[in-house]
C-alpha cells in the first residue's frame, strides 16, 4: 500500500476492537495465479459501531451474514471492508481472491521457488482475507487447504492434522486445528512438494510429540543439525523455565525467499533456508551459532509470544526482547554444556561479549538517531520499520537487567506469575514487569520497580560518569555514579517531556597495583565480595567501601550489567593491567577493546592531519600479553584480539570520516601481523582441527583465532602469509576454513590470486544458493569493491533483486558494510543507495525501508559526505508514490536529524 500522506499511529489512541471472533474457519483453493479463500467468522459484539476488517490487494467476491446474502449492508473503501446492521451475534462469510503469484512483497500470501508460503506479521493476513489485522484479536482456527496433489503434495498449516482426503479433480486437502486462540498475525499455511526430517520425543509429561524440518527436495542431508537444534530447544525450555510443548507436532519449513530470519507461526515456523541448511562443506561455524539460535528463538515464542502475545504492537519488545534474552540463554548454556566449571564460565562470557558487540555496532547508533525510540514505542507510520535492534536487543537487555534485579530464581518465579496471569491472553510490557515486580516486592521489601519502568518509555542509551576518591587515612574508597541521557529522535522536537533517570544496574570490581582483586566491604558492614551491584536509580549517588589501602584501579559495569555507556578516565596503563589481569572476564576484554579504540580514534586524528601511522609499542605488548597469557582458551582469546568494528569505533567520532577510520583501522591489524608474526604463526599451528569438523564451542574457537591470526598476517603482508592461505583454501575441509581463506585473500592478497580463487569458489558451489550469497558478500565488502563492480555483480545471472537473502548479499553488504566504496568522495555510493532504495520499493517495501537506515545518521559525517549524502535522501523522498515503509524512514533522517 503507498501514500503520499502518512498516518501516524499513536499508543495512546489504543481501543479494544468491539467484536469477539471466537472460532475463523478458513477454506484455501490454492492456485499460483488466482487463490480463492473462503473465510466464516463467529462473531459477538462486545462495543460499539459496525464490524470494519482490514484487507489489502484483494479482490471481494461474496459477502453472507447469518446465510443472507449482505449486499447493501458493506462498503469496501480504500483497505477496510464495513458491515453494518450486524447483531449481537453473527457468522460472517467472506469470499475473496488474491494472487500469490504477483505478490513480490512476501507479506501475506506468496509464491516461492514453486512453494506457497505466508508471512503474516506484522499486517500481511489482511492480504489474505478481509479480517481485524491485528494482535488483540484472538480466535480458534481450523483450517481446510486444497490444492493439485502432483504440485502441492504437502499442505501444512497450524496446530494438528485431522484430516487428508483425495478429491474426484486430481486435487487432494487436508485439514487443520489448533486449539489455541492466537492473533492472525501467527497463522501460517505452506504447500508444495518439500522433502522432510522428523524425530519423536517424549516431554516431561510423558506426551509424545513429533518434530520436523521441511526443506526443498534435495536438501534433507543439510537439516540434520536445525532437527537436533529443535529438539534442544524443546529441552532447555522444559529444565529452565517448566515450559513444555503444547502440541502434537511441531514444524519448521524452509523458504528461499523471505523478508526476516524466521516466523513464530503457532506450531509451524517458517524459516529463511539460511537459519535451517547447513553442513559443513556449505555453512560456517556462525551459520551453525546462528540456526541454533534462531531456531530456538523462535520455538521460544511458543510460550512468550504465542501463548501470551501482544495487546498491540507498540508491545512489540514484550515477545521480542524476552524472547531474544532466552534464545541467548539457551546459546549460552549449550556453548557451556560439557565443559568443567572455568571452560564453561568462559563460554558464557563468550556469548555475553557477541550479544554486546551486535548492541553497540547495531543498537548504539540507532538510539541516537532519528529513528530512535524507546522499547514500547510511542508512535509509527509503518510498523514493519520498528522490528528494530532496540525492540530486540535492547529489550533483552531490559529483560536481563530484571534478572539481575531479581535474581536468576526470582526471575523464574516472575515468569510462572506471568503465565499464571495471562496465558491465552494478549497484554502489555506493564503487565510483564507487574508480574516481575510482585517477585522483587517480596524479596526486597520498600522497593518497586516504579523507576526501573522508564526504560520501556524513554529512549536513548544512558551515560553514566564514574568517579573514584580514595583516602588514605580512613582507607575508604568512594564511588560515586551520576547519569545523564540526552534528548534523542522525537524527544528533540519542542514539546517533548523531560528525562527522568533511569534504575541502571551496575556490576564493579575494585583491583589493587598488581591486579589483586580487593574484597568489597561497604559502610556498614555489607557482606564482603568482589564484585559489588550498585543500583543508580536517581541522578548521581555514592557507595563507600570499607578497609582499601591504596587508589584502585576500577572494573567498571561487569558482564555488562546494563546497556549503558561507562565514562571513566583511565590510563593506558590502567587499561593494559586490566587486560592481564582482571578476574571478570567481560571487563577484561572490555578493556583491550577501550585501550584498541583510543589508539585507533588518536591515530585517525593524526591522519586527518596529515601525520604519518605509528603504533606504540606498548599497545603491541598489551596485546601480545593476551596473545601469549596461558589459561585463556581459543574462542575468548579471538574475541580478546579482535580489533573494533568501525561502527563502533565511529560512535566515539564527533564527525564521522569513515575512510580515514577504516583505513587506520586496517592499518593497525596491519602493524599487529608484522610485530607479533610468530606468535601469530604459532596461534596458527596451535589451533588446528584435525578429524571430522564439528561446531561445538571449543573446535569453533579454536578456528575463530586460527583464522583471525591468518587475517592479521595477511593484513600485515607478512612474508609467506598469501601462501598459507592458499594452502589453507586449496586444503580446507569445512567452510569456516576456506571462506576465512579466500576473503584474506580477496582483501589483502594479489589481485590476480583473488580473482582466481573467487572463480573457483563460484565454479565449486554456484548450484548452493546460501553458499553463492556467500561469494556475493564477500566481493560487496572487499576493500578494493567500487560500485561499478557492485553494478557489475548485479549483472550476474545468479542475482536477482527480487530475492531478500540475494540482495542483504549484495547491495546492504555494500552499502552498510564497504566503508571504502559506499563513502567515496565523488557521492556515487550515494547514488547508488538511492536508486536500490527505489528499485526495492517497487518490489518489496519492506526491504527497501532496511536499506533506506543506511544514512539515517547522516549529519554525524563530516561534510564533504554528509552534503551528497542528504542531497541522495531528498532524491528519495521527492520519488512519486514512495511507500508508507520508506517514507517514514527519509523524513525522520532529514527532519529529526536536521
Amino acid at each position: 500500500m503507498r501514500t503520499d500522506t502518512p498516518v501516524t499511529i499513536r499508543r495512546q489512541n489504543y481501543l479494544p476492537f468491539p467484536y469477539d471472533i471466537a472460532t475463523v474457519r478458513l477454506e484455501f483453493d490454492l492456485d499460483p495465479a488466482d487463490t480463492l479463500v473462503r473465510s466464516l467468522l463467529e462473531v459477538r459484539r462486545t462495543g460499539e459501531g459496525p464490524l470494519v476488517l482490514d484487507g489489502e490487494e484483494l479482490e471481494l467476491v461474496a459477502v453472507k451474514v447469518d446465510g443472507r446474502d449482505w449486499s447493501g449492508h458493506y462498503q469496501v473503501d480504500g483497505s477496510t471492508l464495513t458491515l453494518d446492521d450486524l447483531g449481537v451475534q453473527a457468522q460472517v462469510e467472506i469470499v475473496s481472491r488474491c494472487r500469490p503469484e504477483a505478490n513480490s512483497a512476501l507479506m501475506g500470501l506468496y509464491i516461492s521457488n514453486g512453494v506457497f508460503f505466508t508471512q503474516c506479521e506484522a499486517e500481511g493476513f489482511r492480504r489474505i482475507t478481509w479480517f481485524p489485522d491485528r494482535p488483540d484479536v484472538m480466535s480458534r482456527y481450523s483450517v481446510v487447504l486444497r490444492a493439485d496433489k502432483k504440485r502441492f503434495p504437502q499442505l501444512l498449516s497450524n496446530g494438528n492434522l485431522v484430516k487428508q482426503a483425495d478429491l474426484p479433480d486430481g486435487r487432494h486437502e487436508a485439514h487443520w486445528e489448533d486449539p489455541f486462540p492466537k492473533p492472525c498475525y501467527l497463522f501460517a499455511l505452506v504447500a508444495g512438494t518439500l522433502t522432510w526430517r522428523e524425530s519423536r520425543m517424549r516431554t516431561r509429561s510423558g506426551r509424545e510429540v513429533l518434530l520436523q524440518v521441511y526443506s526443498d527436495p534435495g536438501s534433507e542431508a543439510k537439516t540434520q543439525y536445525a532437527l537436533e537444534s529443535l529438539e534442544r530447544a524443546v529441552r532447555w525450555d522444559e529444565q529452565r523455565f517448566s515450559l513444555e510443548l503444547d502440541l502434537d507436532r511441531f514444524m519448521i519449513v524452509a523458504a528461499r525467499d523471505f523478508n526476516m530470519g524466521a516466523m513464530e507461526n503457532k506450531g509451524l515456523n517458517i524459516f529463511n533456508a539460511a537459519y535451517v541448511l547447513a553442513d559443513p562443506e556449505s555453512a560456517t561455524d556462525a551459520n551453525f551459532s546462528a540456526i541454533e539460535a534462531v531456531i530456538g528463538h523462535e520455538y521460544f515464542h511458543n510460550w512468550t509470544g504465542n501463548r501470551v502475545t501482544c495487546r498491540d504492537w507498540f508491545q512489540l519488545s514484550l515477545k521480542e526482547g524476552l524472547t531474544v534474552f532466552r534464545d541467548q540463554e539457551f546459546t549460552a548454556d549449550m556453548m557451556a554444556q560439557g565443559l568443567d566449571a572455568q571452560a564453561a564460565a568462559s563460554a558464557r562470557t563468550v556469548k555475553r561479549i557477541d550479544d554486546v558487540v551486535t548492541l553497540r555496532a547495531a543498537q548504539f547508533p540507532e538510539d541516537a538517531g532519528p529513528m530512535a525510540h524507546p522499547i514500547r514505542p510511542e508512535s509509527y507510520q509503518e510498523i514493519g520499520n520498528f522490528y528494530t535492534a532496540t525492540v530486540y536487543e535492547k529489550g533483552a537487555e531490559v529483560i536481563r537487567m530484571q534478572q539481575t534485579l531479581l535474581t536468576p530464581a526470582g526471575f523464574t518465579r516472575g515468569l510462572a506469575e506471568y503465565f499464571r496471569r495471562h496465558d491465552g491472553q494478549a497484554v502489555t510490557c506493564d503487565d510483564f514487569v507487574a508480574a516481575m515486580e510482585s517477585v522483587y516486592v517480596q524479596d526486597h521489601p520498600g522497593r518497586d520497580l516504579s523507576v526501573f519502568r522508564r526504560w520501556y518509555s524513554q529512549a536513548g542509551t544512558p551515560r553514566v560518569r564514574v568517579t573514584i576518591e580514595h583516602d588514605a587515612a580512613t582507607r575508604r574508597c568512594t564511588v560515586t555514579l551520576a547519569q545523564r541521557c540526552e534528548p534523542v529522535g522525537v524527544e528533540r522536537l519542542p514539546g517533548a517531556p523531560a528525562k527522568q533517570p533511569f534504575h541502571i544496574p551496575f556490576a564493579i570490581g575494585l583491583l589493587d597495583a598488581q591486579g589483586r582483586a580487593l574484597p568489597l566491604e561497604q559502610a556498614g558492614g555489607h557482606e564482603v565480595r568482589d564484585t559489588a551491584l550498585l543500583e543508580l536509580t536517581t541522578e548521581h549517588a555514592q557507595w563507600t567501601f570499607e578497609n582499601i589501602d591504596a587508589r584502585p584501579v576500577p572494573s567498571l559495569l561487569r558482564d555488562f550489567s546494563a546497556p549503558v555507556i561507562v565514562e571513566y578516565d583511565y590510563t593506558d596503563h590502567e587499561l593494559a593491567l586490566l587486560m592481564k589481569h582482571d578476574g571478570n572476564a567481560f571487563a577484561r576484554w572490555e578493556a583491550g577493546q577501550q585501550l584498541a579504540t583510543r589508539v585507533i580514534l588518536a591515530a585517525t586524528r593524526e591522519r586527518q592531519e596529515g601525520k604519518p601511522f605509528v603504533l606504540h609499542g606498548d599497545f603491541i605488548e598489551a596485546w601480545r600479553s593476551v596473545l601469549a597469557a596461558p589459561g585463556l582458551d581459543a574462542a575468548y582469546r579471538a574475541r580478546a584480539l579482535t580489533l573494533p568494528s568501525e561502527k563502533t569505533l565511529a560512535e566515539h567520532m564527533a564527525k564521522v570520516d569513515p575512510v580515514a577510520l577504516a583505513a587506520v583501522r586496517d592499518e593497525t591489524l596491519g602493524a599487529l601481523g608484522r610485530a607479533l608474526a610468530d606468535d601469530w604463526r604459532a596461534a596458527i599451528d596451535a589451533n588446528q582441527t584435525p578429524g571430522d569438523y564439528s561446531p561445538d564451542p571449543v573446535s569453533a574457537g579454536k578456528r575463530a583465532l586460527k583464522n583471525l591470526a591468518l587475517a592479521t598476517l595477511m593484513a600485515g603482508r607478512v612474508d609467506g602469509a598469501a601462501e598459507l592461505a592458499l594452502r589453507q583454501y586449496d586444503t580446507a575441509r569445512n567452510m569456516t576454513d576456506r571462506l576465512s581463506a579466500l576473503s584474506s585473500l580477496v582483501n589483502f592478497g594479489a589481485p590476480d590470486a583473488a580473482a582466481r580463487v573467487l572463480a573457483d569458489f563460484y565454479d565449486r558451489w554456484q548450484d548452493d544458493p546460501l553458499v553463492v550469497d556467500k561469494w556475493f558478500t564477500l566481493q560487496a565488502t572487499a576493500r578494493g569493491t567500487t560500485v561499478q563492480t557492485v553494478e557489475g555483480l548485479m549483472a550476474h545471472t545468479a542475482f536477482s533483486l527480487r530475492n531478500p537473502n540475494r540482495a542483504r548479499s549484495l547491495v546492504f553488504q555494500f552499502c552498510l558494510n564497504n566503508p571504502y566504496g559506499f563513502h567515496r568522495a565523488d557521492g556515487s555510493g550515494y547514488r547508488y543507495w538511492a536508486s536500490q532504495v527505489l528499485a526495492l520499493d517497487a518490489l518489496n517495501p519492506e526491504i527497501a525501508a532496511r536499506l533506506a537506515r543506511a544514512l539515517d545518521r547522516w549529519v554525524r559525517y563530516v561534510p564533504e559526505l554528509s552534503d551528497p549524502m542528504r542531497q541522495a535522501l531528498q532524491q528519495v523522498r521527492s520519488h512519486p508514490g514512495l511507500s508508507r515503509n520508506v517514507t517514514e524512514i527519509v523524513s525522520k533522517a532529514l527532519e529529526i536529524a536536521a
